[in-house]
C-alpha cells in the first residue's frame, strides 16, 4: 500500500516538471514576437490663404408698387369697357365710362344759369358807371357768378370721374367687369400692372442688423423660375424691428425687368463677411475641449519603414474661429497655423496630443 503511495507522488511530481518546463519554453517563444502597434487612422486637408465670404440666406418675395385694381370713384352704369387683358395702355388713357347723363344735364342747367348771371353782372357794371346803380346790386351779381361758376368746375369733375384713366403705363392684366355691369368703390374694374422696375423684398433676424447695411451685396435666385444668379446691392435697410418675430425688412431694385413677376419667391443670399485673404481650414478640424476650447491637430509627416502607409505626429493647437460658412472656417492668424500645413479633419476624437496618426495610401 505504501508502494503504491509512493509511485502516485512520483508520477504526480513528473506532470508538474513537464508542465514547467512547456510553459518555459512557451513564455521564450513568446518573447522573440515582435510588438505590433496600430496606429490611428486619419484624413488630412491643407490650410489655405484664401479668400473667406460669410451669407445669411432668407427667403424674399418680388413686389412692386405699381400693380393695381383700378375702380370707379363715382357709381353708376359701365357704358364702355375700353380696353382688353394684355394690352398694354399709356398713363393718362381711358380704360372705361361709367354713365354720366345726369351730371351732363346738370352742367347744361348751369351752363344756362351762369349765362344770364353774366348778363345780370353785365347790366349792373352798366348802372354803376351811369351813377345809378347800387354797391350792394353789383355785389350780388358778382356773387352769383361765381357761385355758379364753382358749381359748374364741380360738376365738371364730377363728370370728368365717369372716365377712368390710367395712373401709369402699364399692361392690362385681368378685366372684371363688363359693359352694362354697375360700378361702384368696391368693384374692381381692372387690373393694371406695370413690372418694369420691380423691388425684392426680405426680412432678416434682428441679430444681423448691425451688420446689413445700404450697398451690402446680395444674390437672388428664384428657384421656381430660372436658374439664373441676379448679384444686386440693398438700397433700403428698415427702421422697425416686427416685434412678433423679431426681424427688419431689407429691399433691393431691379430696373428694366422684363421676366420676373410679382409675388414670385426669391431666396436671398446676403454677404455680411467678405475677407479677401484669411486663414481658412475644414469646419471639421475644429474640435472643442471640456473647457469650450477651440482646438485642431497639426500633423507633420514623418519616416515610416512601412511603405504601404504614411505616418505623421500631431501637433494640438489652440484656435480663435471667426465665423464659419459652408464647410469652411475662417480662423484667426496664427503663426502655427501656416499655409498648406495639414489639419486632421477626420477621426481627431480618438488621438491626442505628439500622437503617431497615419494615412491611407
Amino acid at each position: 500500500m505504501k508502494t503504491k503511495k509512493i509511485k502516485n507522488l512520483l508520477l504526480m511530481a513528473g506532470l508538474v516538471l513537464v508542465a514547467a518546463s512547456c510553459s518555459s519554453d512557451a513564455s521564450k517563444d513568446t518573447g522573440k514576437e515582435e510588438k505590433i502597434i496600430f496606429e490611428p487612422l486619419v484624413e488630412l486637408s491643407p490650410v489655405q490663404q484664401t479668400r473667406f465670404t460669410h451669407k445669411i440666406n432668407v427667403q424674399g418675395n418680388v413686389e412692386t408698387d405699381q400693380d393695381i385694381t383700378l375702380s370707379a370713384e363715382m357709381g353708376g352704369l359701365i357704358t364702355s369697357i375700353n380696353v382688353k387683358e394684355g394690352q398694354i395702355v399709356r398713363k393718362g388713357q381711358v380704360i372705361a365710362n361709367v354713365d354720366a347723363s345726369i351730371l351732363t344735364s346738370n352742367v347744361q342747367e348751369l351752363q344756362t344759369q351762369l349765362q344770364y348771371a353774366e348778363y345780370m353782372l353785365g347790366k349792373q357794371e352798366e348802372l354803376m358807371k351811369r351813377g345809378v346803380g347800387s354797391e350792394f346790386d353789383l355785389e350780388t351779381a358778382k356773387n352769383q357768378v361765381n357761385s355758379l361758376k364753382a358749381s359748374m368746375n364741380s360738376l365738371n369733375t364730377q363728370r370728368g370721374k365717369a372716365s377712368i384713366r390710367a395712373p401709369f403705363t402699364g399692361t392690362i392684366d385681368q378685366v372684371f367687369a363688363r359693359k352694362g355691369q354697375m360700378a361702384g368703390p368696391a368693384a374692381p374694374l381692372v387690373r393694371l400692372v406695370n413690372n418694369s422696375n420691380i423691388d425684392i423684398i426680405a426680412t432678416v433676424s434682428e441679430k444681423h442688423f448691425s451688420k446689413i447695411k445700404i450697398g451690402t451685396p446680395i444674390a437672388v435666385t428664384f428657384p421656381y423660375s430660372s436658374d439664373d444668379t441676379v448679384n444686386l446691392a440693398i438700397t433700403h435697410v428698415g427702421n422697425y424691428i416686427e416685434p412678433t418675430n423679431r426681424t427688419f425688412r431689407i429691399m433691393s431694385k431691379i430696373k428694366n425687368n422684363t421676366f420676373f413677376l410679382p409675388n414670385m419667391l426669391a431666396e436671398v443670399s446676403i454677404t455680411d463677411l467678405d475677407v479677401p485673404n484669411g486663414t481658412v481650414v475644414p469646419s471639421k478640424s475644429i474640435l472643442k475641449d471640456q473647457d469650450n476650447i477651440d482646438y485642431l491637430y497639426i500633423a507633420t509627416e514623418i519616416d515610416s519603414q512601412d511603405k504601404k502607409k504614411k505616418l505623421y505626429t500631431v501637433e494640438r493647437v489652440n484656435v480663435t474661429v471667426i465665423k464659419k460658412y459652408d464647410g469652411s472656417a475662417l480662423i484667426k492668424d496664427n503663426p502655427k497655423v501656416k499655409d498648406n500645413e495639414q489639419v486632421v479633419v477626420a477621426g481627431a476624437k480618438g488621438i491626442k496630443n505628439k500622437d503617431t496618426v497615419r494615412t491611407k495610401k
